[in-house]
């Protein structure tokens, strides 16, 4: 079941008495949205790439108030992340509504490296947005970022990117093809980096949308327009409708892949990701957010004031419609939570160990994402290392190749971190039972029994931009998350230690 959880509310007065929206409307990791509006509410999915629940929702009636309703993918049948790459698995979900069903389409990534594209792409369904959802059905796209366009004489179509993984090659295009299994037809081809399509039909024209450029200072949205489906497909004259690269300046950066949506009252608004880097054109702790902005049309174009991204924006004409607050979800990495290894016991939660930090079929991670630049996240534990392969503890997290954990061992208290997979020591120290980490811009801090350990580590380690490892041209790794906050217990000899955390908290500063 899906439950009401974090809830995020970013609405302001600007001078005139306007209500406005204020971006990121999903702060931290909430990359490549898929905004939709059915009746009277707003569904935005976001990528959750090796982090389960799987293809994260959010749901509002205003766009500007946000909860989370956790992720639709949330058990094995839907979905299988053991061994995938950092930042593969669910690459950006496409969240559409036809003939009284929800549709979700996603891309499992199960290596993205050395020229490949190992991806396959599925469609579920379900008669709300809470499920049941239905078996997974492979559909037969030949790339990624795959999604619906449902047109008006009732007939569905698969559109994605298509990725020719022969040497020198790579982007080949945007292809269409009916769900029905109809003929696939290629209508955009020798664009260079154009993924993450989506289509709208408004005006007597079919209007198809494409995130360009890559996805870090370079990213845009694209829009197309054309008579026909099928195209031929015509560039907006005016430019990308959105973009950053041109202003360094902006306080939104990367500003891409985007998706529109209609309100009741015929206001256009994009959803698109966003960044916000700690120094002009640097890293990204906080990897990619989520953002709206409103649209415009002109000369028959949907277009954003100034083709760049604003912190604040008109909100629409809706009744206000604020959420009870609510605690924030956790999430875990490449395997469901299952009461075979985690349990939620009121404020209690007790984890059995996994693997090391490099391993990447069972770890034992359970995290929240880091949604502020400055914050801090507390627990108390309850373990007992019985051998050197059992360490529990607390850590700053990004992927396998770059953490901090400080955690109780059989030695005591050890403070650790891996940049770009090197391991280095930090502090050792004595048994504690309170731990606690603070972020203070890019400077992050740990804490023992309400003492702070006296080192100042780099917290941008935990960026997307860190992340990032391409070695003589060739993608090692890529860095599409952002920054965790979590409870993490290993057991390298699988001799069932289990570690109790309990009072844990997390505040934003």
């Amino acid at each position: 079941m899906i439950s009401p959880l974090a809830v995020f509310g970013f609405s302001a007065l600007n001078k005139e008495g306007t209500k406005m929206i204020r971006n990121p409307v999903l702060p931290g990791f909430h990359p490549d949205p898929s905004i939709l509006r059915v009746g009277d509410d707003y569904y935005l999915a976001t990528s959750t790439f090796e982090w389960y629940p799987g293809v994260r929702v959010h749901h509002s009636r205003d766009l500007v108030n946000w909860r989370s309703l956790g992720g639709l993918l949330n058990e094995p049948r839907l979905l299988d992340l053991s061994g995938v790459p950092d930042s593969g698995g669910v690459w950006a979900p496409d969240l559409t509504y036809a003939n009284g069903l929800f549709h979700l389409v996603y891309s499992v990534m199960d290596n993205y490296a050395h020229g490949y594209k190992d991806v396959a792409n599925y469609l579920v369904t379900a008669p709300a947005i809470e499920g049941p959802w239905s078996d997974p059905v492979r559909l037969p796209g030949r790339g990624f970022d795959a999604a619906l366009f449902h047109d008006d004489d009732g007939t569905s179509y698969l559109l994605n990117m298509v990725f020719d993984s022969r040497p020198g090659r790579g982007f080949a295009g945007i292809e269409l093809q009916p769900l029905d299994g109809g003929k696939a037809r290629l209508i955009v081809e020798n664009r260079s980096v154009s993924e993450g399509p989506h289509i709208y039909r408004a005006g007597g024209w079919y209007y198809l949308m494409l995130a360009e450029g890559g996805t870090g200072y370079e990213h845009r949205v694209s829009v197309l327009r054309s008579r026909s489906l099928e195209g031929p497909y015509e560039d907006d004259p005016a430019g990308p409708m959105l973009t950053a690269r041109h202003d360094p300046g902006l306080d939104l950066q990367k500003a891409g892949h985007g998706c529109l949506v209609q309100t009741q009252d015929g206001d256009w608004y994009l959803a698109h990701l966003a960044a916000r880097p700690y120094t002009t054109r640097g890293r990204c702790v906080l990897g990619r957010e989520s953002a709206i902005q409103r649209v415009e049309w002109q000369d028959g174009w949907p277009r954003v004031a100034g083709g760049v991204p604003a912190v604040e924006v008109p909100a629409p004409a809706l009744p206000p419609h604020p959420w009870e607050p609510a605690e924030e979800e956790w999430s875990t990495l490449r395997r469901p939570a299952s009461p075979g290894w985690v349990s939620f016991d009121g404020g209690r939660i007790t984890i059995e160990g996994g693997q090391s930090p490099y391993g990447l079929r069972a770890p034992s991670l359970v995290a929240r994402r880091v949604t502020s630049t400055r914050c801090a996240f507390e627990t108390t534990i309850d373990f007992e290392p019985a051998t050197v392969h059992q360490w529990a503890g607390i850590t700053a997290y990004y992927n396998s190749r770059n953490w901090y954990h400080l955690a109780l061992t059989p030695d005591g208290l050890l403070l650790t971190g891996s940049d770009r997979g090197a391991r280095t020591v930090h502090y050792s120290g004595g048994a504690a039972t309170r731990l606690g980490l603070e972020f203070d811009g890019p400077v992050l801090r740990f804490s023992a029994d309400g003492e702070t350990i006296p080192v100042d580590l780099d917290a941008t380690v935990l960026s997307d931009e860190n992340a990032d490892e391409i070695i003589d041209g060739q993608i090692r790794s890529f860095g599409f998350t952002g920054a965790f906050a979590g409870l993490w217990v290993q057991d390298l000899a699988g001799e069932g230690c289990r570690a109790t955390f309990r009072e844990t908290t997390y505040r934003a500063r």
